[in-house]
């Protein structure tokens, strides 16, 4: 019979690493954003109008 708790605690270390992944490759791509010179403004603030 497969070890489901096993199963299942694989999974969830592999699916847990894979969001810490994309965690920082989010932080690092905002980063770039930040630094850049010419940054995109896509959304105006209404407010300073």
């Amino acid at each position: 019979m497969p070890d489901y708790k096993e199963m299942y605690f694989a999974l969830y270390r592999e699916v847990t690493k894979v969001i810490e992944q994309l965690q920082e490759i989010q932080q690092k791509t905002e980063e770039m954003y930040i630094q850049s010179e010419d940054r995109l403004i896509l959304f105006e603030d209404k407010k300073e109008k």
